[in-house]
């Protein structure tokens, strides 16, 4: 890429060309008597002297320009220069910074809808019907058989219930109500109502039970292995549910300001044709991810069908702020060490710089904060060359002085 200083270079040559052509076919680039004369470089303009001489750097031969009566960081040209020199001019308007930003995101598990699958007694893990994360599963699937003496126990207590209410129940009502009780005990256990059916009719105790999956969804961890022994409550599995999930994006500090919570956002996910899935923030990090500058954003997407599995990539779409701020191209600001300005139309053929704030920015466009107000006339195509030729003329910064 052209570096700014062979840049400058350029537009200064391409300038000098400009007000040559236009002093050949206008008197009113001579000289006049009286006016106060310097002479600089055309390749070095930071050389300025009082009589003619040569360049310190580069050997040629200065060349005179005259000191006009404009104000502090004025330039005056002819209309014959600024139209050889394509100066244009446009007045500023509120409106949108850019296109909209793309980031690239990942599908992840809705933390708020994961399940805890713990163990309902204490005993030991037989069997794991599931090894590995990131399997789905169906609710009433088996996820693990455990066997444990206490569990037996409850079966007794149910059958000889079940035997009481057989014998006894037409004549006292209170055997009922046990039965009742025991088969309660047993589901708060997380036996299932087959497996209560097939312990009445077959009569047999068993002390490996097997557990199902209480929902559907995906398994996010396998906290157990087999032979292992675990207590009441430990936890066996942890168990996402997928009819929901988020969308997770990094932001850097520059487009933080550009998102809030509740702003509305498109996701495009990676491998589906369907266009865009409207969503809206739901979380934004307050503070950036250790070791980097970045933030994370989360925004929520409906997945009924499960069609979405966590690890997808996806992008996501942040709508440009409409109308909110001053937008001129980027060409119209010219950068340098004392900071940044823009040249505004202030009569016929007058310019002045003007030093700007600059806000959010994009390939093409940047936001003007301060410096300059809605419908000021600023030049959009030839900046470059009339700070080369102010720096030409005055042999000085248009900014000196100006407080940065």
């Amino acid at each position: 890429m052209m570096t700014r200083a062979r840049k400058y270079t350029l537009y200064l040559l391409a300038f000098l060309v400009v007000i040559t052509l236009g002093a050949c076919s206008h008197e009113e680039a001579a000289h006049t008597e009286g006016e106060a004369t310097t002479y600089t470089c055309p390749m070095h303009p930071q050389i300025v002297q009082n009589e003619p001489g040569t360049c310190p750097i580069c050997f040629m031969d200065l060349v005179p320009v005259s000191q006009s009566g404009q104000n502090e960081g004025e330039l005056m040209l002819s209309d014959s220069q600024i139209a050889l020199g394509n100066i244009t001019v446009k007045r500023v308007k509120y409106g949108e910074v850019g296109s909209s930003t793309i980031l690239t995101g990942q599908l992840v598990l809705d933390e708020s809808q994961t399940d805890v699958v713990s163990s309902r007694a204490a005993g030991r893990i037989e069997r794991l019907y599931i090894k590995e994360t990131g399997q789905r599963v169906q609710k009433g699937q088996p996820l693990y058989e455990l066997y444990s003496e206490e569990l037996l126990t409850l079966q007794r207590e149910y059958l000889l219930a079940l035997r009481q209410n057989q014998e006894l129940g037409q004549e006292n009502p209170r055997f009922a109500s046990f039965l009742k009780a025991a088969k309660k005990k047993l589901l708060l256990y997380g036996l299932t109502e087959a497996q209560i059916r097939k312990l009445s009719s077959t009569d047999q105790l068993n002390a490996r039970v097997t557990f199902v999956a209480p929902s559907a969804g995906v398994i996010t961890e396998v906290a157990t292995a087999e032979g292992q022994y675990v207590a009441e409550g430990g936890v066996l599995y942890r168990l996402g549910k997928l009819g929901s999930i988020w969308v997770e994006a990094e932001l850097y500090p520059q487009e933080v300001a550009q998102v809030q919570v509740g702003d509305p956002v498109q996701v495009s996910v990676q491998g589906f044709t369907e266009g865009a899935i409207p969503a809206k923030v739901t979380f934004l990090n307050p503070e950036y991810s250790a070791g980097s500058q970045v933030a994370v954003m989360r925004a929520e997407l409906k997945n009924n069908e499960g069609q979405y599995l966590p690890g997808m990539q996806a992008n996501v779409t942040l709508p440009g702020k409409n109308g909110s701020e001053l937008v001129l191209p980027n060409d119209a600001v010219i950068r340098d060490e004392s900071g940044s300005h823009v040249w505004v139309q202030t009569g016929k053929g007058t310019f002045q710089a003007r030093m700007v704030t600059l806000g959010e920015e994009s390939f093409n466009n940047v936001a003007i904060l301060s410096g300059i107000k809605e419908n000021d006339k600023v030049v959009t195509s030839g900046a470059y060359l009339l700070y080369s030729e102010f720096v030409l003329k005055k042999g000085g910064d248009p900014m000196a002085g100006h407080n940065h």
